[in-house]
């Protein structure tokens, strides 16, 4: 929970940090993307922790200042999209797992596409477990007619249950050449590692009539309040013929139902580059000492041969 109301976030000044990307994909894959971050707070060294993917598995970064980074360690391969969560004393590291590179790459010319959420766990960050799988395919909403896809998995406590949001199915975006996230759900358990049931139906879907969700759904990371949930949200659209993907601000009683609030984030030329000109993804948001992060990851340009993939941050003050 975050100690704040939804008129605190409505009413905080945000602006992007002016030097932008703090995180620029690495040499070896095209993208570092899906930032999800410790707060000193909540790490065993008092330093900011953030964990996101290359092409080639899910890696750790570590900062003094939440700003400046260095990789300190690859956590797992066959894996994207982490979420990283702090209970009771022990870290889970829930992520969508994939099968290998090679098979993933030849999704792109028809091999069919099959990802579930896997977790695993650590008491010091270092230290990881055997992976083991949390959500497989039970829904028909989850297959399309490529494979089928779990994926974007973001933890929440309500109570003594444990929800876990993911995103599933797949669309394929012409002018990215690639897929996005058909729908969003999620599943519950009364035990974080094991027994979660997915709910029968999505919560998002894509809708012609709505502007930002006219394609697919992407992600929702939903985060509790002291007066609602709120959700951010980075849907998949079309605008002037090409794709886009913004993130926006949705509220809920419940955090099951959402309403939209506002655009939160969008797609824009930076004065010195073009790195988030095309698409805004994945959030994270953090509020430390008094101030809100959002660490997001935006691409440049649909194109699969140009486009790159770097983690940015949007910084709020609380008025």
């Amino acid at each position: 929970m975050l100690n704040l109301s939804l008129n605190d976030i409505l009413n905080a000044e945000f602006s992007l940090y002016e030097n932008n990307p703090v995180l620029k994909n690495p040499p070896n894959s095209f993208v570092i993307a899906d930032p999800s971050v410790l707060t000193p707070d909540k790490s065993p060294d008092g330093k900011w922790h953030l964990f996101c993917h290359t092409f080639f598995g899910v890696y750790r970064y570590v900062s003094d200042d939440g700003i400046s980074f260095s990789r300190a360690q690859k956590i797992v391969s066959r894996a994207m999209r982490p979420n990283i969560n702090l209970i009771d004393g022990r870290y889970y590291l829930f992520y969508e797992r994939t099968r290998p590179v090679i098979f993933n790459a030849l999704s792109l010319i028809g091999l069919k596409w099959r990802s579930e959420i896997y977790c695993t766990e650590s008491d010091n960050l270092s230290d990881w477990t055997e992976p083991y799988p949390v959500i497989k395919k039970t829904r028909d909403f989850e297959e399309y007619k490529g494979g089928y896809s779990i994926s974007n998995p973001f933890l929440i406590k309500n109570g003594s249950i444990y929800r876990l949001y993911y995103s599933c199915g797949q669309t394929f975006i012409k002018d990215c050449g690639f897929c996005e996230p058909t729908h969003i759900s999620f599943a519950e358990s009364e035990s974080i590692s094991k027994d979660y049931v997915s709910r029968t139906s999505p919560i998002i879907s894509p809708d012609k009539s709505i502007e930002y969700l006219n394609l697919c759904s992407g992600c929702l990371k939903v985060y509790r309040l002291s007066d609602c949930y709120i959700g951010l949200q980075n849907g998949i659209y079309e605008k002037d013929g090409k794709s886009h993907s913004a993130i926006m601000l949705l509220k809920s009683t419940d955090g099951i139902s959402f309403e939209f609030v506002k655009p939160f984030l969008v797609p824009q030329k930076c004065a010195n580059s073009n790195w988030m000109a095309q698409y805004v993804y994945a959030c994270c948001l953090t509020c430390y000492e008094g101030k809100l992060r959002l660490y997001f990851n935006a691409r440049n340009v649909s194109d699969n041969l140009r486009g790159r993939e770097s983690i940015g941050i949007f910084e709020g003050k609380i008025k």
